[in-house]
């Protein structure tokens, strides 16, 4: 029986116990092995955290003036749910895809933060809101004439990692992870426990205990 019974349990349970390189392992050990995203991903802020389901947005590059500036984007960003995590990838990363105004309406809607497979722009306005971005970095490049979102809610694929919507999303300073759905109990329930049994090998190794006699007694380094 899961320790948590809703999403915000879950989410709450996750924050306060949990680190993405300790369920990262567990992933590793039942076979899962491309789970976190590209390095180059980070935290606007080390201090943030992600934990929510993926609403992953596909985008594709434009060149020039469009019918339809932005494509699908207000869509994609109209319909998030509370609890979920805008990620966005596609095309050749020649532009912000992100910025003020999509982080005032995902906040507002009830999402937890956002994802981008590229750079985000309007920095200090972004962070005066006081709400999670992941990117590859600062770059004020406007998108409205080069890139397009074409698609939402739908499965993408961002470095080697496949997402599909609904997916647990679990982002620090150390990493994004993707947690298939399929798998979320059993990987959380295992992560619990081996973050718990840290713990107690800090403790001992702080008392004097060898890694050796930690890692022969606990299976833990």
């Amino acid at each position: 029986m899961a320790e948590w019974k809703s999403d915000k349990e879950l989410i709450e349970l996750v924050k306060k116990e949990l680190y993405t390189p300790v369920v990262g392992d567990i992933l590793d050990e039942l076979g899962y092995y491309h789970q976190f995203l590209p390095q180059e991903i980070q935290p606007m802020r080390e201090s943030d955290i992600i934990v929510g389901r993926a609403m992953p947005a596909l985008m594709i590059d434009v060149y020039g003036p469009q019918k339809k500036p932005f494509g699908l984007l207000t869509e994609a960003l109209d319909q998030l749910q509370e609890n979920e995590v805008y990620i966005a990838s596609g095309g050749d990363m020649r532009c912000a895809y992100w910025g003020e105004i999509l982080t005032a309406t995902a906040k507002y809607r009830g999402a937890v933060g956002a994802i981008v497979n590229g750079f985000h722009r309007d920095t200090p306005k972004v962070m005066v809101q006081n709400w999670p971005v992941f990117s590859r970095g600062r770059y004020a490049q406007d998108s409205s004439v080069r890139t397009q979102v074409v698609n939402y809610r739908c499965s993408i694929e961002v470095g080697n990692v496949w997402i599909e919507p609904g997916d647990l999303v679990f982002a620090d300073l150390d990493g994004v992870l993707i947690i298939p759905q399929k798998v979320e109990v059993e990987v959380i329930e295992k992560a619990l426990k081996k973050a718990r049994a840290e713990k107690t090998v800090l403790k001992e190794i702080q008392s004097g205990m060898s890694s050796t006699e930690a890692f022969e007694k606990y299976g833990i380094l």
